[in-house]
Order: structure tokens, then C-alpha cells, then sequence
């Protein structure tokens, strides 16, 4: 079983972005602590990181013929990008959203998600466990399937 997790925009600047948000951990922390997990439960992953739309796009659909599931944490793209909505929507695989803050106890703007009609879930607000959480959640659904490679529809 083959995981991508995604990182979107600025996650690249945690450890020194607007601490009393994220917090001071770092990517590459995250990206231990998702390796480590993957590790335990015997899946690959992939890990990315773009500050740019079109690249996440690129990623995404490379995932369609690569990997089982995605974790995403699409930044401020979370917002208002109905590309990478369409890509998730597009490539058909199980998703979960994931972000390190609670977007909902945030700015009126981050409330909203047009990823998240597309994704299996979405989880919020745990930090860097948010992603292990995601992880952990593609993990468990891809095993239900029982056929690694089946695609899931995605509505």
C-alpha cells in the first residue's frame, strides 16, 4: 500500500511561522512522525511539499497511477482552489483532509473548505497529530476495501 501526503503552501515555514498558531515544530518533524507511523504500519508514503497550485495538481493525478490514498493539508488553498478540488474529485482515491489548526475557530474565511466535499473526512486542529490521524484513517480504509488497489467514488 502506497500513501502521498501532501503539504500545500507556507508549510514549508513551519518552526518560525506565526507560532502561537502551529506552533514551533517543524516539516520535517511532521514528516518524521508520518514516516515513523508508516513504518509501524507497514505502508509507503510519498511526501511532498509545493507553494504552488499547479504543482499540487501535477501531484495529485501522478497519484492516480502511483499510490492508494492521499493526505492532504492544502493550505490556503483549502479556500478556494477548485482545481485541486477537481484533481481530488478528478483522480478518485480515498482522501483526507488535514490541518494542523482548528480552521474553524479561526478567521470567517477559513471556515470554508471546497476540498473537503471531495475527501473522506477532514480533521482539524491536533497539530502535527492531525496528519498521523489522517494517516492512520486512509490506512484503515484502504484495508476495509480489501483490494488495495480499488478506487473509491467520490461524489
Amino acid at each position: 500500500m502506497k500513501i502521498f501526503v501532501i503539504h500545500g503552501p507556507n508549510l514549508n515555514l513551519l518552526g518560525t511561522r506565526e507560532i502561537s498558531i502551529y506552533g514551533t515544530f517543524t516539516l520535517q518533524e511532521v514528516n518524521k512522525a508520518l514516516t515513523e507511523l508508516a513504518e509501524k504500519e507497514k505502508v509507503e508514503i510519498t511526501i511532498f511539499q509545493s507553494n504552488y497550485e499547479g504543482e499540487i495538481i501535477d501531484i495529485i493525478q501522478k497519484a492516480e497511477q502511483e499510490a492508494n490514498a492521499i493526505v492532504i493539508n492544502p493550505g490556503a488553498y483549502t479556500h478556494y482552489s477548485i482545481a485541486i478540488r477537481d484533481a481530488i474529485a478528478g483522480v478518485g482515491l480515498p482522501t483526507v483532509e488535514v490541518h494542523l489548526s482548528n480552521i474553524y475557530a479561526r478567521e470567517g474565511f477559513r471556515h470554508n473548505s471546497v476540498i473537503a466535499p471531495v475527501a473522506i473526512g477532514q480533521i482539524s486542529g491536533f497539530g502535527i497529530d492531525s496528519y498521523l490521524l489522517g494517516l492512520r484513517a486512509v490506512i484503515e480504509i484502504a484495508k476495509r476495501k480489501g483490494d488495495s488497489n480499488e478506487r473509491s467514488e467520490v461524489e
